[in-house]
């Protein structure tokens, strides 16, 4: 077992991002200690080296989380495609060295732009992406939303708004309250009515998720008032015990 200290200095991720990739579930630590350290063992580890393989594909945090969680997900063949994308990305990187190489040597500006076409790389990587990215919530999802307008997926994200508004209203209350537990079970129910089942193993992600700190953060909390991520999370946590 290694502790998180140990696990940054072997990999050269941060002590933070550790912390961070705990937090959305990304890579949660084998043990924790009484007195609150994380510990980490191989498995932990080698699923950690297929995050930083993701990371280096350029691949976003959320998108990683989901291929990994994804009941098909095969280690194995995952890794035969992240070898293909970093030889696409090799070869990619080799013609763009070539390519400014020519334009040093004659001084001249070439009027060729093939080598910054990154269309074949991004191409795999949706392949990859679709292929196991692809969960039953995934699906549903797909399903739900096929056929509509812009203005009803507007219109369905304004009453998800909505919902973290009348959230924000109440943080500065308790999130074990009665009116706060009732909010987050309303939040479930849209969740599955518009999006897909919202089991409370995917609506805790969902938490975590809701404080990781990017624009869904901001967009909660600009629902709802600053810190109305923040009492979600808390309030969910409290729900799905």
């Amino acid at each position: 077992m290694k502790t998180v200290k140990e696990v940054s200095r072997l990999t050269g991720v941060s002590v933070r991002a550790l912390h961070h990739y705990d937090a959305i579930g990304l890579l949660k630590p084998t043990r924790v200690t009484e007195a609150g350290y994380r510990l980490y063992d191989d498995i932990a580890l080698g699923r950690l080296q297929t995050i930083l393989l993701f990371r280096e594909l350029q691949f976003p945090l959320k998108e990683i989380k989901a291929i990994l969680d994804s009941p098909e997900f095969d280690p194995r063949d995952a890794l035969e495609q992240q070898i293909h994308l970093l030889e696409l990305q090799r070869q990619h990187l080799d013609a763009l060295i070539s390519h400014a190489r020519q334009i040093q040597m004659t001084g001249v500006a070439l009027m060729d732009f093939s080598p910054f076409d990154r269309s074949t790389l991004e191409e795999y990587a949706a392949q990859a992406k679709a292929k196991w990215g692809k969960t039953q919530a995934y699906k549903e999802f797909q399903e739900k939303t096929a056929g509509q307008t812009p203005g009803q997926i507007q219109g369905t994200g304004n009453g998800l708004m909505d919902i973290f508004a009348q959230i924000g209203a109440i943080r500065h209350t308790s999130p074990a309250s009665q009116e706060a537990q009732a909010l987050v079970g309303k939040l479930q129910g849209f969740i599955t009515e518009h999006y897909y089942t919202c089991t409370k193993q995917i609506l805790r992600g969902l938490g975590q998720l809701y404080i990781a700190g990017d624009a869904m953060t901001e967009n909660i909390d600009k629902a709802g008032g600053e810190g109305t991520a923040r009492f979600t999370y808390e309030a969910i946590e409290i729900f799905c015990r």
